[in-house]
């Protein structure tokens, strides 16, 4: 479900009481574990944190009115998402991840970015941390500009 709220606060409201305290306590995690430069706003109708334009004016896809996505926080009809580019950008850390997730015994219910969780129980907020804090802004441009196709 694509949220319209224009701020974070009001997105949050938005939700069920049991979804936000599971919201709430992710982005505590997210903002305690975000390397400095990423800023947070709403973004694609959900929570997200990317690079500011001003730090690449570039923006996602081309789109100079669009900031690097970094992560994303959403809460969806049967379930919440937490969405990690770093993971979907690089293989190796997408492994790592893989494979740490499963060391805990918690059952990973993963797309190509996105972590769904229907409680927070169900989510291994530690390693979201972890893996929110390993990509700085200058690695996370760098893996996107990688994957952009090369202009002749």
């Amino acid at each position: 479900m694509r949220s319209e709220a224009m701020t974070v606060s009001a997105y949050l409201q938005e939700l069920s009481l049991e979804k936000r305290a599971a919201l709430l306590a992710v982005r505590k995690t997210i903002l305690k574990n975000l390397p400095k430069g990423y800023q947070e706003a709403m973004q694609y109708g959900m929570i997200g944190y990317s690079v500011p334009l001003k730090r690449y004016p570039k923006g996602y896809l081309g789109d100079k009115k669009t900031p690097l996505p970094y992560a994303g926080l959403a809460s969806q009809k049967n379930h919440m998402s937490v969405y990690l580019m770093s993971i979907y950008a690089n293989k190796q850390a997408e492994r790592w991840f893989r494979t740490e997730y499963k060391k805990s015994g918690k059952k990973l219910d993963m797309g190509k970015s996105c972590v769904r969780f229907r409680k927070l129980e169900n989510l291994l907020l530690s390693l979201i941390g972890k893996t929110i804090a390993k990509t700085s802004v200058k690695e996370l441009i760098t893996y996107y500009e990688r994957s952009r196709p090369r202009k002749r």
